[in-house]
């Protein structure tokens, strides 16, 4: 296996680690790599629950602060949003302690959303997150989203 390979052809290199651990080849695994690319693994599940969760809350405000102009397309972006972080949580249990922050860390995004979005701004809508991580998951909540034209 060439030495650079990780750096010159990742694909490649992904296939030949998995070959060596099929195999196990353990003496000829790039550990250093394979230890960076397992943590960043983990790193991606937790971005994609903050991604997923800044989407909701910025389609929630919307559903909230500008009720006149409330969509399909809103609720359904909603209701697959959630249906995506509960997918997400089930598959991945052990990040369901890490929600809360996810959801602080996430409403910053969903803000900037409504921001680009809408003409609401920042003194339009709460500093911290209104909702909690069970109205959140909730595919109930708000009380009007499945009962709105």
């Amino acid at each position: 296996m060439p030495s650079n390979l990780y750096e010159t052809d990742f694909y490649a290199w992904t296939l030949e680690q998995s070959k060596l651990l099929k195999e196990g080849d353990f003496k000829h695994l790039d550990i250093p790599n394979l230890v960076e690319e397992i943590e960043s693994l983990g790193k991606q599940q937790r971005q994609e629950l903050r991604n997923r969760l800044g989407i909701l809350i910025g389609h929630l405000l919307k559903w909230d602060y500008q009720p006149d102009k409330r969509s399909k397309s809103w609720r359904v972006t909603i209701q697959i949003q959630r249906r995506e972080i509960n997918d997400l949580l089930e598959e991945n249990p052990s990040l369901k302690p890490y929600l809360s922050q996810a959801i602080a860390k996430a409403y910053r995004a969903g803000v900037d959303l409504v921001r680009l979005e809408t003409p609401l701004d920042d003194e339009d809508l709460p500093q911290n997150c209104p909702y909690s991580a069970k109205q959140l998951l909730d595919p109930d909540f708000p009380s009007d989203l499945n009962t709105a034209k």
